[in-house]
């Protein structure tokens, strides 16, 4: 980390976080800061507790203690409680979770409404994944990683404070998922946008994350 990483604000602040499950503890007392513009990776073992970190921060699961702050303002804790549809957060799932029935401008364009530039900004995100000229195809006219990549756009298109990925490259096969690995990031700093990686293969955070935060039972 550079000075200037260290100047930059924090983006992302997690202080002692804990997430039960009835008797079940998934996260205790996690701590986290991520500045403006980096990426980071949440790396563990399945059930250590890192998904659910990342719901945390969608506004999917509500934390027992502890506090998130987002872009500087709290989202969950000291008595507040933001929606999830109200925290500027973009979501890439592990299988992409297009839409089968809308075209790939479609599907990019239902996360920014009818207003009257939303397909301007679909066709301009859509040609910053390298997507351009497909806007017309159906979710399975698309390669796996072209159905990731749909789905990057899909999330980048609302203008999020920051971008989750939940294990994004795990269903691609070994041969497309260094490449696909590499293009997302590339769009990531392209967009300077903050993210987060989940994942539990440990040369992926390393290749893809400027930090890494490592989980073990919570």
């Amino acid at each position: 980390m550079t000075s200037d990483d260290r100047a930059r604000p924090p983006k992302l602040e997690i202080r002692a976080l804990s997430i039960d499950y009835g008797d079940v503890a998934a996260v205790r007392r996690a701590a986290l800061s991520l500045a403006e513009g980096r990426i980071g990776a949440l790396l563990g073992p399945s059930g250590c507790g890192k998904t659910s970190l990342l719901r945390a921060i969608a506004g999917f699961e509500r934390p027992t203690a502890g506090t998130i702050r987002l872009a500087g303002r709290t989202v969950s804790g000291d008595g507040v409680w933001v929606e999830p549809q109200h925290r500027q957060v973009g979501m890439v799932f592990q299988n992409g979770a297009l839409f089968p029935h809308l075209t790939v401008e479609g599907n990019v364009r239902y996360g920014v409404g009818r207003g009257p530039d939303a397909k301007s900004r679909a066709r301009r995100v859509l040609a910053q994944v390298g997507l351009a000229g497909l806007e017309d195809r159906f979710p399975d006219q698309l390669s796996g990683g072209q159905q990731q990549r749909v789905a990057l756009a899909r999330a980048l298109a609302p203008r999020p404070q920051i971008i989750l990925l939940d294990e994004p490259f795990a269903s691609l096969d070994a041969s497309l998922r260094e490449r696909v690995r590499q293009e997302v990031r590339r769009v990531l700093e392209a967009t300077a946008i903050t993210a987060i990686l989940v994942t539990h293969d440990q040369q992926e955070a390393l290749s893809f994350a400027d930090e890494v935060a490592v989980m073990i039972d919570g």
